[in-house]
């Protein structure tokens, strides 16, 4: 049986939507995520022509069955928990009115992320604890808990509403960013229409065991991003918390896009590791495997490629990683 394979169409910004879903199609892929808020804008959907127009709304869900492509999720990754005031607010907001137009459109997939908030009530930025070892930085998370559950689940019960499911990307820098963290949130919350989106490339060079990771959250699973990880010789020296990284740089053509106006911070000459193409890190057997873990959970899931490999222009790295992910696909 085939598998719900599509892209995530964010590194297609420069493209409209019709001409991206040609190009995915073209790769072989049969659906398309696409942003409505958070860190980056929304170039593939107009989301306040969508959640005031039923017309609107038909005529969009009308260009994806033209070119037969389904929408395969919507994406409002972000920090909705910030301190800072022209940021949580903001992607908050988008976050509310996701979960709103999904519901409008029929669509289940939401992929979003946990947050992160300030260490205190006090604090003007976002605090990420890492290794809570010290008792300080206990009581960092204790608070910060204090802010993400009631968040989430206001969030929850949005979702339950409007038919959604929440899936957050594990993404380091974030509350939630673990298998383990999720499961603990999950069940402080009780959540119900929360779940994870499983991108393997964060817990890629956080060290972990993908398959276990799966197997762990099982039908937590919501959602999927297909993205590699490569693992190189500056982790002997740098380790994976490495923070020698520099501030975004000041020549657009140099600059790794990561949507539309976000762009990653300079990375060292000698890194310990970093995305790349599907099969560039991990090769198609690994991924036959991550497939077949993933349908065992759910075998309509939606598994969107994401494509930030900084070595590959955005047209190359969606053909190998499309490529690569429909041969494993072949192989399951």
């Amino acid at each position: 049986m085939s598998m719900n394979i599509g892209a995530y169409t964010a590194c297609l910004h420069n493209y409209d939507l019709a001409e991206a879903l040609d190009i995915l199609k073209t790769n072989g892929l049969t659906g398309a995520e696409v942003n409505v808020g958070g860190f980056i804008p929304s170039p593939h959907c107009p989301v306040d022509t969508l959640m005031t127009s039923q017309t609107a709304r038909e005529d969009y869900m009308g260009i994806f069955e033209d070119k037969e492509m389904r929408l395969a999720g919507l994406n409002t990754s972000g920090n909705p928990l910030s301190p800072l005031p022209d940021v949580g607010p903001r992607h908050a907001y988008d976050l509310r009115r996701a979960i709103e137009l999904a519901g409008k459109l029929g669509i289940t997939d939401l992929v979003c992320m946990s947050g992160t908030p300030g260490s205190d009530r006090h604090a003007k930025y976002p605090s990420w604890v890492v290794n809570p070892w010290n008792g300080v930085e206990l009581e960092v998370l204790e608070y910060q808990k204090s802010v993400v559950d009631p968040f989430w689940r206001e969030m929850d019960l949005r979702a339950q509403d409007a038919g959604a499911k929440l899936a957050l990307e594990l993404h380091p820098h974030n509350l939630v960013f673990t298998p383990v963290n999720f499961l603990e949130f999950a069940e402080r919350i009780d959540a119900r229409n929360i779940g994870v989106n499983m991108d393997p490339s964060h817990l890629m060079w956080q060290g972990m065991d993908i398959i276990a990771a799966i197997e762990l959250l099982g039908d937590h699973i919501f959602h999927v991003h297909a993205k590699d990880t490569v693992i190189l010789p500056g982790i002997a020296t740098r380790g994976v918390l490495d923070s020698s990284f520099g501030p975004v740089p000041d020549d657009p053509d140099v600059r790794v896009q990561t949507g539309m106006e976000h762009y990653c911070s300079s990375w060292p000459s000698d890194p310990a590791w970093r995305f790349v193409a599907i099969g560039n890190g991990h090769d198609v057997t690994w991924w036959t495997n991550f497939l077949r873990a993933i349908r065992d959970v759910n075998p309509g899931m939606n598994i969107n490629i994401e494509h930030e490999d900084q070595s590959l222009a955005q047209l190359d790295g969606i053909a190998v990683s499309a490529r690569n992910l429909l041969a494993a696909e072949q192989a399951v």
